[in-house]
C-alpha cells in the first residue's frame, strides 16, 4: 500500500513539474524563441497522434502531412470564407481530419506493412496537387492568407492577447495555446493506451491473427486508430495555420510526413514521454545542421547523419532511454517493503 502511494506521489510530482515548466517557460526565453517552442508543440501533437497509430497499433502511415493539410486548410477556409475566429476553428479542423483519417484507414483493412505505407505516401504526394485544383476554396497555388484576407479574425493582430484579464504577447499566447492543447492531447493518449482500447491496439500490433482469435474487431480497431491519429494531425495542422497566418501547398508537402515519422521514431515507438524529445529533434536539428555549415548539401548531410547516429545509439528511441534511466527507481519501489 505504501509502495502504491509512493508511486502515485511520484507521478503527481512529475505532473506538477511539467505544469511548472509549461507555465514558466515563456518567462525564461525570448518572445522569438516562444514562437519556435510553439512550432515544436505542433510537431509534438502530430507525433503523439502518429505514435498512437504506428507505435501502438502497428499501422505504418506516411500520409500525416496530408492530414495536417486537411486541418490547416479547414481552419484557413473557415477564417477567410466564413469569418470564424481562428482559435474556434481548431476542434472542427480536428474532426475534419479525423473523418479523412478514417477514410484513409479503410485500405488498412486489406493492406499492411510496406503496401499500406506506400498507399498513405501516395496520399501525401497527391495532396499539394489536390489543393491547387480546388482553387476556389483553397486559393490554389497562392494559398490562403489569414492576416490579409480576414485580419479581424486573427488573434493577437495588435501584437498582444488578453486572456482572463492577463495580457501577453502573441508569440507567448501561441506557445500557451499550442502546448496547452498538446498536454491535453498527451493526457488523452495516455488514458487511451492505459485502458482497454490501448490493450486492443497493442494486441493488433503484436499479432492480428491472435487478436482476431481473441475476438478483436480488426476493421473497427484499425479505422478507429486512423481516425484518432487524424484528429491529432488535424489539430496540429490548424495550429500551424494559425501560427504562420498562411496556408499553401508548399506548407504540406510529403516532406512534412517524413519529418513527423522521424520525430516519432526518434521519440520511441510505443512511448509517449519520448515524443517531446522527438518534437524538439525535428524542430531544432535542421537549424543546428545549418549552423554547422551553410554550404549546399552540408545541412542535409548533417541532418541525415544525426538521424542515423541516433538510430544506432538509441534503437528504441528517446522513450527507451527514459525507461532505462527510470528502471532503477521503479525497481526500488517494487522491491521496497
Amino acid at each position: 500500500m505504501r509502495r502504491r502511494a509512493l508511486g502515485i506521489s511520484l507521478w503527481l510530482l512529475a505532473v506538477a513539474a511539467v505544469l511548472v515548466v509549461y507555465a514558466l517557460e515563456p518567462r525564461l526565453v525570448s518572445d522569438f524563441h516562444s514562437r519556435d517552442l510553439a512550432h515544436a508543440g505542433v510537431f509534438f501533437i502530430a507525433i503523439v497522434g502518429l505514435n498512437l497509430l504506428t507505435g501502438y497499433t502497428g499501422q505504418i502511415s506516411l500520409g500525416h502531412g496530408a492530414l495536417m493539410a486537411i486541418g490547416g486548410y479547414t481552419s484557413a477556409a473557415l477564417v477567410v470564407h466564413e469569418h470564424w475566429r481562428d482559435v474556434w476553428t481548431i476542434p472542427l479542423a480536428g474532426i475534419a481530419a479525423g473523418i479523412v483519417g478514417f477514410l484513409i484507414g479503410l485500405p488498412a483493412l486489406r493492406l499492411s506493412g510496406l503496401y499500406l505505407a506506400l498507399a498513405t505516401f501516395a496520399f501525401a504526394v497527391a495532396m499539394p496537387s489536390l489543393l491547387k485544383k480546388f482553387s476556389g476554396l483553397t486559393g490554389g497555388g497562392q494559398g490562403l492568407r489569414l492576416l490579409e484576407e480576414a485580419p479581424l479574425q486573427v488573434t493577437g493582430l495588435s501584437g498582444t492577447v488578453t486572456v482572463f484579464g492577463h495580457t501577453t504577447t502573441q508569440n507567448h499566447f501561441l506557445y500557451y495555446l499550442t502546448w496547452g492543447i498538446g498536454l491535453l492531447g498527451f493526457l488523452a493518449a495516455w488514458l487511451i493506451v492505459r485502458g482497454r482500447l490501448g490493450r486492443t491496439f497493442r494486441a493488433v500490433r503484436d499479432s492480428e491473427v491472435a487478436a482476431a482469435s481473441a475476438g478483436v474487431d480488426l476493421a473497427r480497431t484499425k479505422t478507429l486508430a486512423f481516425a484518432l491519429s487524424g484528429v491529432y494531425a488535424g489539430v496540429a495542422g490548424s495550429l500551424l495555420a494559425i501560427q504562420d497566418e498562411i496556408v499553401n501547398p508548399l506548407s504540406f508537402t510529403f516532406l512534412l510526413s517524413i519529418l513527423i515519422l522521424v520525430g516519432t521514431v526518434v521519440g520511441g515507438l510505443g512511448s509517449l514521454p519520448g515524443m517531446v524529445l522527438g518534437a524538439f529533434f525535428v524542430q531544432y536539428l535542421p537549424d543546428l545542421s545549418t549552423r554547422v555549415s551553410s554550404a549546399q548539401g552540408v545541412p542535409d548531410f548533417v541532418y541525415g547523419a544525426a538521424i542515423i547516429l541516433v538510430m544506432i545509439l538509441l534503437p528504441t528511441g528517446a522513450g527507451g532511454l527514459l525507461r532505462r534511466l527510470a528502471r532503477p527507481l521503479t525497481t526500488r519501489l517494487y522491491l521496497r517493503p
